[in-house]
Order: structure tokens, then sequence, then C-alpha cells
């Protein structure tokens, strides 16, 4: 099995914005004073630099435009609703917000085939939306796709036994936790677990002091050291600069920690040698995004494993 891949489905946005209905449990969205067509304006832009920097390194990336009618304010976000595995099957996972679910279009699968891949299989959670329960993808499921580990942090898009499902589904172990970030002076559970860990080939980046239980951070820490993997560390300031919503892929000749600028510029000396011990970092500016959107870098990529036709 791979843990990385060479090929990312991208959703280049059209109604962009805050949205109203994530920003309940997402405390890293921040409304400003811009009109929303400025906002969508920027993020585009942000985009494109973004979608631009990964291919011109070697990365396949397959962008699709949002659909305007839609009103998709968080579709730039596109690994909440779906993951692809190695042996052709496609999950489509419950979404939070009401207005999260029309992200979930046909014809997107429609084009990676056309991009000659092969989908044998949709494994569809979705109905879990009728009873209120939630699992958004890797943004809840941080996947060590080798070791077959699925690393959660429980939240209220994020269920348990949900999590178990998909493990006992996709044959993964599931490592699972609560994690929590200081909020107006309370601890509130982390809305995605993507913010605050990414594991990738040989190294995890991981911010330990958000998992408040000892007991769990240690099966966390000792899960990681046991499949020789690399932690690195970084504090809950960096992950508020979403430190944490990193990924690795595989570009043309190199492989690649791909992260904002935000978070680049929020990393120490030794964490970045650490890094680079094993990857180059490509990091690109998504301020706009990551301010209204509360999602970076890692949120805006959907990693296509399935096979080649």
């Amino acid at each position: 099995m791979k843990q990385i891949t060479d090929t990312l489905v991208m959703i280049r946005p059209v109604n962009f914005r805050m949205n109203e209905e994530t920003a309940v449990n997402n405390y890293f969205q921040k409304s400003t004073q811009d009109l929303q067509e400025t906002v969508n304006k920027k993020a585009q832009t942000e985009f494109d630099a973004f979608a631009d920097q990964l291919k011109k390194v070697g990365v396949n990336v397959i962008v699709i435009d949002d659909i305007e009618s839609q009103d998709t304010p968080d579709s730039i976000f596109p690994n909440n609703w779906v993951s692809f595995h190695e042996n052709g099957d496609v999950a489509l996972y419950p979404m939070f917000a009401k207005n999260r679910r029309k992200e979930r279009r046909e014809d997107i699968f429609e084009k990676i085939e056309a991009e000659g891949r092969f989908i044998r299989n949709f494994v569809d959670y979705t109905s879990a939306e009728l009873e209120n329960i939630y699992l958004e993808g890797t943004g809840s499921l941080i996947l060590d796709r080798q070791n077959r580990k699925a690393y959660c942090a429980l939240s209220p898009r994020a269920d348990e036994d949900l999590v178990i499902e998909f493990c006992e589904d996709f044959e993964y172990t599931p490592i699972i936790f609560n994690a929590y970030q200081s909020h107006e002076g309370e601890r509130l559970p982390i809305y995605h677990t993507n913010v605050m860990m990414c594991v990738a080939e040989e190294f995890a980046v991981i911010c330990l002091d958000t998992i408040d239980d000892k007991k769990e951070r240690k099966l966390v820490a000792d899960s990681l050291k046991q499949d020789g993997k690399e932690i690195i560390s970084i504090s809950e300031e960096q992950m508020n600069h979403f430190a944490g919503n990193m990924l690795q892929v595989q570009g043309k000749s190199d492989k690649f920690l791909v992260m904002s600028k935000t978070a680049h510029d929020s990393l120490k000396d030794h964490q970045i040698k650490s890094i680079q011990k094993y990857c180059k970092i490509l990091s690109s500016d998504l301020s706009t995004i990551e301010t209204h959107g509360g999602g970076s870098a890692r949120c805006m990529l959907a990693e296509v494993f399935i096979p080649k036709v």
C-alpha cells in the first residue's frame, strides 16, 4: 500500500465565503469586513497559485469547478466528503453542515474516470446524516495507509461508531482519542483531526499538547513510534497557524510536504530540518481561505489512490 499519491482532486471555488453553518464548531474560522465578492476573488487567486505550484513540481492536479447555482461556500475542501482507495473503492461521508452535502457530485467521479481511473465500488455512509451522525472524511480520519491505521479525534463531526464501521469496512485499526483547543477560555473539541496531525511516509507532524488525557496521548505517540515514524511535535500556537494541516505528496522526481505559508512561517528551524530530512517543503499563501474557511492546504486536497484503468 502506498502512503502518498501523485494525483489530487481540487475544487475551484465560485461562492467561497465564511460558512455560517460550520462556524458553530470550527474555531479557526473568522469573519472579516470584506465583501463576499472580494473574499471569493482572493480565494480564487490563492487557489490558482496553489494548484499551479503543485503542477509545476509534477503533481497531477485534477481541477474541477464548483457550481455557482449550488451555493456551496466550502466546496474548496473536498477531502471532507470523499476518499479514494487503492482497491478502487470510493468512500462517501456524512457531513455536519447541510449546505456542504451538495458538494457530493456524481460528475466529479465521471471526470476522474475520464482521466483513466477505475472506480470499482462506492461505500456510502451518508445515510448517517438522517440520524445526525457524521464522519468528515480525511478531515476526521488521518489514514496511515501503509500500516492500516486510522487516527481520529472525536468531535461533533467524527462519531466513534462510524469510525469503527469505516475501519471494519476498509480493514484499518482505529486509533481513537480526544483532542482539544483553547477557545475563549475553554478547552473545546478540535473539529477535524487533520488540523492537529499529519501522517507522512516516515514521520508525523502532530500537536500532542491537544490530547489532554495522558493515556490517550501515550497511545497515539506509541502507535506512531511502533511504525518507525519520527514524531515532529508542534505547539498549540503553531497548530492555530495550520501547522498540523499538511499533506505529503509525490511530485515528478521529489516528495513534498504541502502546507500553507502561514504554517511554514510558524515552523522553527529544527522542525523544518526534521521535515527536510525526508522530503522538500511546498508552501503557498492561503490566508484568505484559512481566515474565512477555517481550513488550509491539506483540506483542499482529495488524494486519488484508485487504480489506473
